[in-house]
């Protein structure tokens, strides 16, 4: 804990954890370039392929928090394990897959490992690293979209014609490295264990609110997966609110419970987009005569890169100051996105990749930075609500509205035709919604085909703006906390020494 001057066995431990990050961007890279081609091999809709990448998105939450409330128990060893082994047998379900459900399987056990991976890195870096918080969770998190470049530039240089599975593989690579690394890393005592901040004082940190929204999104997606009565899910999660609530004895912070909502417009902002990124902006790239896996590719690297730059920017105009401009850029990259035509397209790309740089490991440090009393748990729970909502509703989002803008366009367009390729009613967290049956779609007109394909198209635009309104819900609250922070003398990060607790 000793700044930048950091010995051997914790540069170790360091960059092995930057590239089980990298490991985790490799399953979500591979999900983007193959979810067109299991649509059309298993005959997914529009927001099944959402719910497959939300599926990748929200079981993440429950391996960080579970691991987060045990992790200074059981060691941090023994989580990097069990990260390792999901890491290895979602590849092997995924690639045995015959439909929707071995891949939702498989993209849920990956989700799980990615939870882990995060409930042990980032505590880990803060204590390494207890006075520069956010710049070092920035170049940790470079690992992300740096993963992201790597597993997108393999999958698109072996091409479309190399069959899905083999990409899907390549998860294997990033994984054998961490765990082989991680054999001989040793993890330091984390920050609030050291400083003898008591369990319960942790717990009092994220309060009841907090457990509230976590274990509510939680049972609202396993509700539905499972198709559990809502009496079981009230039951369940008033039985686990409760509990925690004799236990803690507290309501939470109250700017920490306001983070934890902000988090999830972030999320959403950030992977949600990405997740769709690839599909929505399919048609202009191909018109380029480019691959649109190029843009997840390209922005990717922006991120990486500036990542590593994050402390002097950092320590110019604040976390929250950074997070601001941020949510601005954002904002203008997705309304400019969904306008742009030709290698405009790019340009827009380039806007939106500089807006959702820092936003994750960002708010990882003002957490931190803000409450380190609470530990692993307060620090993960931000990252847990991110990914529960945009994996609840963030990625499914994204597909539900291109399905309901299509078939509410179609049916308006041309009824006769809406009836005969249009599928049966489905279910999803928003209610009841029809889509386009691709296998309808066979027997259609050539025009009819064109038809439908423009609307698709425009939904496809249509979703991109959509999103833009969250950034701009984000810029309003970090505002709000800017001049909070202003009137009690300004943004000041807390510390804890010895016999803190």
């Amino acid at each position: 804990m000793r700044g930048t001057n950091l010995d051997q066995k914790e540069k170790w431990l360091f960059w092995a954890c930057f590239i089980s990050l990298i490991a985790t961007a490799f399953g979500f890279i591979v999900r983007t370039q193959v979810i067109d081609t299991w649509g059309e091999q298993f005959n997914l809709t529009e927001t099944q392929k959402g719910e497959i990448f939300g599926v990748g998105l929200w079981p993440f939450a429950i391996s960080i928090i579970l691991f987060s409330l045990v992790v200074d128990r059981v060691g941090y060893s023994k989580a990097m394990l069990f990260a390792f082994v999901c890491h290895v047998s979602s590849a092997i379900v995924t690639i045995t897959a015959e439909g929707y459900w071995g891949l939702y399987v498989g993209t849920f056990i990956v989700a799980l490992g990615n939870g882990t991976v995060e409930a042990v890195i980032n505590p880990v870096v803060t204590t390494i690293f207890p006075r520069e918080k956010t710049k070092w969770l920035n170049i940790l998190h470079a690992g992300w979209p740096g993963g992201l470049v790597l597993g997108g530039l393999i999958g698109l240089l072996i091409g479309p014609a190399v069959d899905w599975r083999w990409k899907v593989a390549l998860i294997f690579l990033p994984t054998l490295v961490y765990g082989v690394m991680m054999i001989r890393a040793q993890f330091p005592i984390q920050e609030r264990v050291a400083a003898g901040v008591s369990y319960k004082a942790m717990l009092q940190e994220a309060g009841i609110l907090g457990c509230v929204l976590v274990v509510g999104l939680i049972l609202l997606e396993v509700g539905r997966v499972a198709e559990l009565p809502a009496g079981v899910l009230w039951l369940t999660g008033g039985a686990l609110v409760l509990a925690y609530g004799l236990y803690a004895r507290s309501w939470g912070r109250p700017m920490f419970l306001f983070l934890l909502l902000v988090m999830i417009p972030l999320a959403t902002t950030e992977l949600g987009t990405d997740s769709w990124i690839t599909s929505l902006l399919t048609p202009e790239m191909e018109r380029l005569g480019l691959q649109a896996g190029w843009v997840l590719v390209y922005t990717s690297l922006i991120m990486m890169v500036l990542r590593f730059f994050a402390g002097p920017i950092v320590h110019r105009i604040s976390p929250l100051g950074l997070l601001a401009v941020s949510s601005l850029i954002a904002a203008v990259g997705l309304i400019f996105l969904s306008q742009s035509t030709g290698f405009a397209v790019l340009l827009a790309a380039t806007l939106y990749g500089f807006g959702k740089t820092f936003f994750w490991p960002t708010m990882l440090g003002v957490v931190s930075e803000q409450f380190p009393k609470g530990g692993a748990l307060t620090l993960n729970t931000i990252g847990a609500v991110g990914m529960l909502g945009v994996g609840v509703v963030g990625a499914a989002l994204l597909g539900n509205v291109q399905d309901r803008e299509v078939d509410q366009q179609l049916l308006a367009k041309d009824p006769s035709l809406h009836e005969r390729v249009a599928g049966d009613e489905r279910l999803s967290v928003f209610g009841s919604y029809r889509t386009i049956d691709s296998q309808k779609m066979e027997g259609a007109t050539g025009s009819e085909k064109q038809v439908v394909s423009g609307l698709q198209e425009g939904a496809k635009r249509g979703a991109l703006a959509s999103v833009a309104f969250l950034p701009i819900i984000m810029l309003a609250c970090y505002l709000v906390l800017i001049f909070y922070f202003r009137s009690r003398g300004g943004y000041k990060a807390e510390t804890l020494g010895p016999g803190a607790g």
